[in-house]
């Protein structure tokens, strides 16, 4: 109970040191802000013929200026932002910060409370917490992926019809913004935007890869970019690139065919002694009670977990073979 007590006040004290710094230091945010406002509007418009006008995007990492100072100076923050915004979150990573220490404080509690008083539940549970959010980010991450990755040929054939009938590439990519269904509509939007907006094509097809780091992207921005430096006919290079891709496709799913037995043993691996030891605590709770109080039991808890995952990624790496 001490050490709860202890970690309550620490939290309790660190967030009244920061508010009040963030208090003290609004005031100065805003001035300088409104400074930087003013010179920009001050600055003359005339720019060189050459030169090329640029796009950005001030990406806030939270609303609190002190913080969103303090976050900018890590890389790994704002990574998290990237994997947020890939995933299709308009959430800050301040604020998921915030989140995954809220999660893992009151897990942590619960977990203390529950266990009644024993500190290694409660700071594993605290741990756990804390990753959760970051896992439901990498979940959403993924699934956005493979959504894209299912409508992109229909919006490289798309665009390939468009530039068969006389449209220009740029044009072409607003129509596929409004005909190709989310998330290949709103990145091709960004994508359009962009170029409209006086970025040059050539970046604005980098920060797509950037923004959907997927090989059929890349293949994609390869074949434009070639395309636009060396000539040829752009509309037959879609069409067969939209080819390679559903090709692509169709060697995965027959790979996930041949693995299923494999993804089933991995499955079976990894959730049968989680749902037999439950059984018998629920069962015969004094069967099972020594493999948790006894230090031999300790030490075979140890070396399972660690057989099953080296088993699981064992296994792991047999089934996924690269198409």
């Amino acid at each position: 109970m001490a050490t709860l007590i202890a970690f309550v006040v620490f939290v309790v004290v660190a967030v009244a040191a920061f508010a009040i710094g963030t208090l003290l230091n609004q005031r100065s945010a805003r001035a300088r802000l409104i400074k930087e406002r003013l010179a920009n509007v001050q600055k003359p418009t005339e720019r060189a013929p050459e030169e090329e006008l640029a796009l950005l995007r001030d990406e806030q990492l939270s609303n609190i200026p002190a913080l969103d100072t303090l976050l900018r100076r890590y890389e790994r923050v704002t990574a998290i932002q990237k994997i947020m915004a890939q995933g299709g979150l308009k959430m800050r990573a301040g604020n998921f910060l915030g989140l995954c220490v809220f999660t893992g404080v009151g897990l942590g509690v619960m977990s203390f409370i529950v266990s009644k008083g024993n500190p290694a539940i409660a700071w594993a549970a605290m741990l756990l917490g804390f990753m959760l959010p970051y896992f439901y980010i990498s979940y959403r991450r993924t699934k956005r992926f493979e959504k894209f990755e299912e409508l992109f040929p229909e919006a490289i054939d798309t665009l390939a019809r468009a530039v068969r009938a006389g449209h220009a590439f740029t044009t072409a990519l607003e129509m596929i913004s409004d005909e190709i269904s989310e998330p290949v509509a709103g990145e091709f939007r960004k994508l359009y935007e962009e170029q409209k907006f006086g970025m040059p094509v050539r970046d604005a097809l980098m920060n797509l890869t950037d923004r959907m780091p997927l090989v059929d992207v890349k293949f994609f921005v390869t074949a434009v970019m070639l395309q636009r430096e060396t000539g040829g006919n752009l509309a037959e290079i879609l069409d067969n690139l939209s080819y390679v891709i559903r090709e692509r496709f169709k060697i995965q799913r027959q790979v996930r065919v041949y693995t299923a037995q494999g993804r089933l043993t991995m499955a079976l691996l990894m959730g049968l002694p989680p749902v037999i030891v439950t059984a018998m605590v629920l069962l015969d709770p004094a069967f099972i009670h020594p493999l948790f109080s006894d230090p031999i039991g300790h030490t075979l808890l140890v070396v399972g977990i660690t057989l099953q995952t080296i088993g699981y990624f064992v296994i792991r790496k047999i089934i996924r073979i690269q198409v």
